[in-house]
């Protein structure tokens, strides 16, 4: 990545912590020097003059700059710690801010027990899947069985949500489709239940469609709450291809499907709940 790029990069992830175009082009214009006036600024951020004294009063009152009244007034950013720190703490308050809101707000026509058993949710974009991928198991009280197909799903984040669940006691087992995959498991998970699946059929079979699809992910949380997620390999497994369907409830068709399919063909474990 250039410097140009990378600029760039820093000012659209500050824009989407909140600050806007100006003010994110002059706090990094003040990241880069020890102190600047607003000519200064100006010159290296590329913002208006006329602009940048709103800018700097904006950032001053965020926390983020600190001003020295001289003549011409300097300015300069607080420690990028500082700043991050700074940012965290508003971005956390908002989200709490917005967590309370909705859970105040009464939803209309809510299904009864019933009826969420039954259901059977979709799901497009890695991300999502991802982060719907590490609730489950953060929420998991008995058992994580996860099938990872695709390695590139076995991310950092994951790894330790994993080892997170085995701390508390949950019982943790994971499947790969190649040796490769089961090794680098159990280096990152030796607490682990491991073991390879030579299921085949999981990354497509040999008929020469072009439509193939294959799973990337098999997760069943508590033998009740189930994610399995597909894509196309030619493709690889990006946002915009993976796709993935949710479904939740020990009743639920879906989940009793899956559930005896990995109990007579993944793993040799006994399904009495089904």
């Amino acid at each position: 990545m250039t410097e140009e790029q990378a600029r760039g990069e820093t000012v659209s992830l500050l824009q989407d912590l909140g600050l806007k175009e100006y003010e994110a082009r002059c706090f990094l214009a003040l990241t880069q020097a020890s102190t600047a006036t607003a000519r200064e600024i100006s010159d290296h951020s590329e913002v208006p003059r006329t602009r940048v004294y709103d800018a700097i009063r904006v950032l001053e009152a965020e926390g983020l700059v600190e001003v020295q009244h001289s003549s011409p007034q300097q300015f300069r950013a607080v420690s990028v710690d500082e700043a991050t720190a700074t940012l965290r703490r508003k971005y956390d308050d908002r989200l709490d801010t917005l967590e309370s809101y909705l859970e105040s707000v009464k939803r209309e026509g809510e299904a009864d027990e019933l009826d969420q058993v039954q259901e059977v949710w979709s799901l497009a974009g890695h991300d999502g899947i991802a982060s719907r991928t590490l609730d489950l198991v953060e929420a998991a009280d008995e058992e994580v069985l996860l099938l990872a197909v695709d390695e590139d799903i076995l991310t950092h984040e994951l790894l330790a949500s994993l080892t997170d669940a085995i701390g508390r006691g949950v019982n943790v087992i994971v499947g790969g489709i190649s040796g490769a995959i089961v090794e680098s498991i159990q280096t990152e998970l030796p607490e682990a239940d491991v073991f390879e699946t030579e299921l085949d059929w999981l990354v497509g079979s040999d008929s020469g469609l072009d439509d193939e699809v294959a799973i990337g992910r098999l997760l069943l949380v508590d033998r009740e709450s189930l994610l399995v997620s597909s894509f196309y390999p030619d493709e690889g497994a990006g946002d915009h291809t993976e796709q993935a369907v949710f479904a939740t409830g020990l009743g639920n068709g879906v989940v009793v499907l899956i559930r005896r399919l990995i109990a007579t063909g993944l793993l040799q474990i006994e399904d009495s709940g089904a």
